[in-house]
């Protein structure tokens, strides 16, 4: 992979370990940072050596959100442009640059990622340091945690389309609690609400997040992970089951006919599984599916 300035990648037994890497700074977030992170969960669909990414901080925080010192608008936003609603349709438009959201950025390119993502919160994080979490799978909290919404405090909103995850997982009534409140949480308060699955000590943070890879990809079929992760986001956001048929079909059909033949095999063999299929070469209905361009057929 490409080497970067903000963060740090280790690959180690297929998992990706992926460290935002600015810790005199508490990795606090930047434009080139975003930038990095979106190049990252873009280029590992293409990897197959990679089954799992495992997002951490290096040093004692995991991101103190928004670096706020540098010139200018400090979210890298150009502030001459009155943008439009209808100009933001087309978000490849190269003139939408200084306009969109970075830390949105990001989040949808782990929300398109075909690899399990976890968080490995191992201190402070707040503002986009949290919100970025939100598109990932698990979100595992040392005991030295800290989780802020704190976006009301500084007169903004919160940002990378945390507002359609959030409620998602804990519930509307909860998330509206939390963005107006706008409180830092501790680890505990945190999983009480619903933002963390566990809590760790910070000593066994790593491990328990790397157990918790292998838990799901281990022996496990690249190509079903990667459609079980885009199925369940897509299609628990669709208006009627009929629209999760269609596509349920299609993937059925056609991990049926491929490592599922090797998965109906080993079952009645009575052995483990070798599943050759990788998660860069997806079904012939997954590039119109999920509107991406980037994925050999």
């Amino acid at each position: 992979m490409t080497a970067f300035t903000t963060i740090r990648h280790e690959v180690q037994d297929g998992i990706l370990t992926l460290y935002l890497d600015r810790p005199d700074q508490l990795n606090a977030f930047t434009v080139q940072m975003a930038d990095e992170l979106e190049q990252t969960f873009v280029e590992v669909n293409h990897d197959d050596s990679v089954h799992a990414i495992i997002v951490t901080g290096e040093g004692r925080a995991f991101c103190a959100g928004m670096d706020l010192s540098s010139d200018g608008n400090v979210f890298g936003l150009d502030e001459s442009q009155t943008p439009t609603l209808a100009d933001m349709q087309d978000l490849d438009d190269p003139r939408l640059a200084r306009i969109r959201d970075t830390g949105g950025r990001v989040t949808l390119a782990i929300n398109a990622c075909r690899k399990p993502v976890i968080a490995a919160i191992n201190g402070a994080a707040v503002g986009i340091g949290a919100t970025m979490t939100l598109a990932m799978d698990a979100r595992l909290m040392s005991s030295k945690a800290r989780f802020g919404l704190v976006f009301g405090r500084l007169g903004i909103v919160p940002e990378a389309c945390s507002t359609w995850f959030l409620p998602r997982l804990v519930g509307m009534p909860a998330a509206l609690d939390l963005v107006y409140r706008a409180d830092i949480l501790d680890a505990e308060a945190a999983r009480e609400v619903g933002l963390a699955q566990a809590v760790h000590a910070p000593d066994d943070l790593l491990a328990e997040a790397r157990s918790l890879a292998d838990a799901w990809t281990a022996g496990r079929s690249a190509v079903s992970v990667a459609l079980m992760r885009q199925m369940l986001y897509r299609n628990a956001a669709t208006e009627h089951p009929v629209e999760a048929h269609r596509v349920d079909s299609l993937a059925m059909f056609y991990t049926s006919i491929g490592d599922g033949h090797e998965g109906v095999a080993a079952f009645l063999d009575k052995r483990d599984p070798a599943f050759t299929a990788g998660a860069s070469q997806m079904p012939p209905f997954y590039a119109e599916w999920t509107g991406r361009s980037d994925i050999p057929s």
